[in-house]
């Protein structure tokens, strides 16, 4: 009875819902435009049960919808990440074969997506001034940090024993890395426009893509080295004469990737000059045997955390014909970074011998080996992901330094 009654109500309802009628013909066909079934000449198959399968094909397309919805805007791999989707699947098959394949690119395997990261760029920035955020990587601060450390330490490695470094100066370094590494990422994407678009890791970048002109590109460089210039000639005549020659390196650094194996290693003579500019701003000279040691121990540091960079483009790296310290080491990475990780941390035992610094910047440097050693023994060299959080967390091995500097010198 109360099937036959069920049935009953079903069919009023659809008689006196045309309305409903026509928005389930949206969803699924039908093989008969009139909303009111006809008796089925099958005596095996009732009305019942074709109203259950109109009902849950109904369901299922609003499954699909839904599925549209989360594949437009789903978190990544860390939730912190919002990101489009790149395509639209129209059944729910597609759906999981999407999720599925966007679930092995968060573990590290196969293609990266095709599709640009949310930031808060997109959020807070007009349209116009997205392309230049963005080709300041302005969204991907790790570079300022990375190009900040070696100008904190050696700011506090001039101060006077017992006295904090100059806030004024760290205030004034910090913006000057903050506008030096977006010159040099936009110098950088000039002179790799060639390459960029065969990469996947680059291929989205302003220049690479076609968002910008290559002469906006420009503009946009001697607008930053404008403002650059106006934080150098805060300094010393002789920092300001120190702080220029660095821009040969910085222009010069794009192109090593095409004439050596060690593009790296040139990276780490140009990210670390701020540990001779840093000294020579608070004292307006040069000490050799505190300033030399501390910079080749940057540029130690650089080769360990950039060979791990590199290696998330070694594929993409062999087919556009470049070359970088991931592919000369191959297999025998591990043990070249360890290498490179002990003569920076020797180097920076020196520095801060001869700087006069007391214990507690000992006790900082074995914290900050075993963030290396960390680095070096358990990053998955063959995955993505963890090479780019290997690479990230050296902010933390910068703070560490920076920490047992200020520390040292104030017991000192």
């Amino acid at each position: 009875m109360a099937a036959i009654w069920r049935s009953r109500h079903s069919r009023k309802f659809l008689q006196s819902s045309p309305s409903l009628s026509s928005s389930l013909s949206l969803f699924f066909p039908l093989s008969n435009p009139n909303p009111i079934p006809k008796p089925n000449p099958n005596p095996t198959s009732s009305p019942i049960k074709s109203f259950e399968r109109t009902y849950f094909d109904y369901q299922s397309s609003r499954e699909n919808l839904s599925c549209f919805s989360r594949e437009n805007f789903k978190f990544g791999q860390c939730g912190s990440i919002c990101r489009f989707g790149a395509g639209i699947s129209t059944s729910s098959s597609g759906v999981a074969e999407k999720d599925d394949e966007d679930r092995r690119r968060d573990d590290g395997g196969g293609e990266r997506p095709k599709v640009q990261d949310l930031s808060w760029i997109d959020l807070y920035l007009p349209k116009q001034a997205r392309p230049y955020a963005r080709l300041a990587r302005l969204d991907k601060p790790i570079g300022t940090w990375l190009l900040a450390w070696p100008c904190m330490w050696s700011i506090t490695l001039a101060a006077n024993p017992g006295h904090f470094p100059d806030i004024k100066m760290l205030a004034l370094f910090g913006t000057g890395a903050l506008l030096l590494r977006g010159a040099g990422c936009t110098v950088n994407d000039l002179l790799d426009q060639d390459i960029d678009p065969k990469v996947e890791r680059t291929k989205l970048r302003p220049i690479a893509s076609g968002i910008l002109t290559p002469f906006q590109g420009l503009s946009f460089l001697g607008f930053q080295l404008l403002l650059g210039l106006g934080i150098l000639l805060q300094l010393n005549n002789y920092s300001r004469i120190l702080g220029a020659s660095s821009l040969l390196l910085v222009f010069s650094y794009p192109l090593m990737k095409r004439l050596t194996f060690w593009p790296q290693a040139y990276l780490g003579l140009t990210f670390n000059w701020g540990a001779l500019l840093g000294w020579s701003a608070v004292r307006g000279s040069l000490d050799p045997a505190i300033v030399f040691p501390l910079y080749i121990s940057g540029v130690c540091w650089t080769l360990v955390y950039d060979t791990i960079y590199a290696h998330q483009d070694k594929e993409d790296d062999l087919k556009v014909g470049v070359k970088s310290t991931a592919l000369r080491f191959g297999d025998s990475t591990k043990e070249w970074l360890s290498g490179f990780g002990i003569a920076c941390i020797s180097s920076l035992a020196l520095s801060g011998f001869n700087a006069n610094l007391g214990w507690p910047y000992y006790v900082a440097l074995m914290a900050a080996s075993g963030h290396l050693t960390w680095q070096i023994w358990t990053v998955d060299l063959s995955c993505r992901a963890d090479c780019n959080r290997k690479f990230v967390s050296n902010k933390w091995f910068g703070a560490i330094v920076f920490g047992g500097i200020l520390l040292g010198k104030l017991s000192s």
